[in-house]
């Protein structure tokens, strides 16, 4: 069985799909851009600021599925430039303690509302 995970502390689904699916003991979070809940729009160009956006958007459906920071197992970014990357990694190594989850990081062409980054997780129930 699955149940959708929604909350309005992350920006709803700008298309046909969850904010995020729990099935059996996972949560998989869709991905997430760095819009505000409130406006739906992305109001920084800095990716620092960006990429803890997104992360907070996470962290807001992952909160509502009873699930912090520390449940997430695996993410993918997103980022339109990979010269973001450092910076990118700076800010989200502050959302994460000594157990990191794994990630990968890859450059795509373009992502939606023009956002340079996107960021997607898995989680598990303890």
């Amino acid at each position: 069985m699955k149940k959708e995970i929604v909350t309005n502390n992350a920006p709803a689904a700008i298309g046909p799909y969850s904010q995020a699916i729990e099935a059996g003991n996972m949560v998989f979070v869709s991905g997430q851009l760095p819009a505000d809940p409130a406006t739906g729009k992305i109001e920084s160009t800095d990716i620092g600021t960006l990429t803890r956006r997104s992360l907070d958007n996470i962290s807001a459906i992952l909160y509502s599925a009873g699930l912090t920071m520390a449940d997430v197992v695996k993410t993918t970014v997103f980022l339109t430039n990979m010269n973001d990357f450092k910076e990118m990694n700076t800010a989200y190594a502050s959302y994460f303690g000594d157990c990191a989850p794994a990630r990968s990081a890859v450059e795509v062409k373009a992502l939606p509302k023009n956002s340079p980054i996107e960021i997607e997780a898995i989680a598990v129930k303890p």
